[in-house]
């Protein structure tokens, strides 16, 4: 599954007037709580809720801990966060993460396509341990598309509480659209432009 998010590694040197952290997190999204929700926390907990049917604990198990794919801390100093998402990402669990946003969240990629791909793979999400109980906070059958699906929400929804631009996300087919392009740094500049990026962020062509 890293080929995909090596495939868009590999070419953000070439992409972006920015600092490249693969495999980091910042730390108000290892393990969020309140105090690292903020003004979201209503929402992340009505998401958790909506989940499993608990009650979010305040405070994160210590157990907790989670890596995003890239981090791009840009020369003018501000962050944010890109993931590549593979079809495991878009589930019947995705989908009710995404229908709980607040109306007018700034996102990096468009949601309406998110939700629509999530509903049309409902029922057909992979097993194994793509799907394994993850307790404490996602105990039972499907627990590990329920904590996906809650973690993609967080990564979208905290980043503007703490200052950070709204987190840009490629799906899988986007990623193999860009790797097979005629020129794919190109493709991926455009890409990120259109998702948020700013323009004085981009490498020159």
């Amino acid at each position: 599954m890293k080929e995909l998010q090596n495939g868009i590694t590999r070419l953000l040197p070439d992409v972006v007037k920015a600092e490249i952290e693969p495999e980091s997190c910042p730390t108000w999204l290892r393990r969020p709580g309140r105090t690292e929700c903020v003004g979201m926390w209503e929402t992340v907990a009505a998401i958790y809720g909506a989940l499993t049917g608990l009650v979010l604990p305040e405070q994160a198990p210590s157990r907790e801990r989670r890596r995003l794919d890239v981090l791009l801390t840009y020369e003018n100093g501000q962050q944010q966060i890109l993931e590549v998402d593979e079809k495991q990402h878009f589930t019947a669990a995705r989908a009710l993460t995404l229908e709980y946003y607040p109306a007018g969240v700034k996102l990096g990629f468009d949601g309406s396509r998110w939700l629509a791909r999530s509903r049309a793979l409902t029922g057909r999400e992979p097993g194994g341990g793509f799907g394994k109980s993850k307790p404490p906070l996602f105990p039972g059958e499907g627990g590990r598309h329920r904590q996906r699906a809650f973690r993609d929400a967080l990564a979208d929804l905290l980043p503007p509480v703490h200052d950070w631009l709204p987190t840009i996300r490629i799906s899988d087919t986007e990623v193999t659209a860009i790797t097979a392009a005629p020129d794919p740094v190109s493709s991926l500049r455009t890409l990120l432009g259109e998702r948020g990026v700013p323009a004085a962020c981009l490498a020159s062509e």
